[in-house]
């Protein structure tokens, strides 16, 4: 059965990125320590990336980060969603409205131009096919930014959350938790490493 998991590495005082992130900056000042764990020779760090991209059906993320991705400093042939550990899911973009170009023209981008809902939706149809094709339950993956995990959350769309926890406090940065109402979540996994810990939970709408 598909679910909709979203997945973020986040700092200890709460924060996705550092301050002033940009195009060009993408996690802003301090904030690569983030995802430290993502190119850790750990293990375990391995597995979570290896069983975290390989259950992609689709992939959701916002304008801001697509813009970050796919910018000049943005993902490669050697860095990228799961580089190294899995294929190419679709990638589904929450828009107000769609870029004049794409620099990334390998991967396959759908650009959601009528809300999250719907983009969330469109995501889970392509993961459903691709798990018709495959033979195995794949996910729709709302890899972020912080603002689309988080509007996600609060519209009652997400079915379980995974942080990785970075040990590092950033002091300012874009926040994942600006209020909203509140949700119940109950503990699915913990799984320590040197670089971080990484956390699932069931999330209950």
């Amino acid at each position: 059965m598909t679910q909709i998991m979203a997945d973020i590495s986040v700092s200890l005082d709460g924060f996705v990125t550092g301050p002033d992130p940009s195009p060009d900056n993408g996690l802003g000042n301090g904030g690569e320590a983030l995802h430290t764990w993502a190119f850790s020779d750990d293990p375990d760090d391995r597995r979570v990336l290896r069983e975290g991209t390989v259950r992609s059906g689709a992939v959701v993320l916002g304008r801001h980060l697509f813009d970050v991705v796919d910018g000049p400093k943005g993902w490669g042939d050697t860095i990228g969603y799961g580089a190294g550990e899995v294929g190419k899911p679709a990638f589904v973009v929450a828009t107000s409205s769609p870029p004049e170009s794409v620099r990334t023209t390998n991967l396959d981008w759908t650009f959601g131009t009528t809300g999250l809902p719907d983009a969330v939706a469109a995501a889970r149809e392509r993961a459903e096919a691709a798990s018709s094709d495959s033979g195995k339950d794949l996910d729709v993956i709302l890899m972020g930014g912080g603002a689309t995990v988080g509007s996600a959350l609060e519209a009652g769309l997400v079915d379980a959350l995974t942080l990785h926890l970075a040990p590092i406090v950033l002091g300012a940065g874009t926040p994942l938790f600006t209020g909203g109402a509140p949700r119940t979540l109950m503990q699915r996994s913990v799984i320590s490493t040197s670089t971080a810990t990484h956390l699932t939970y069931d999330v209950f709408r």
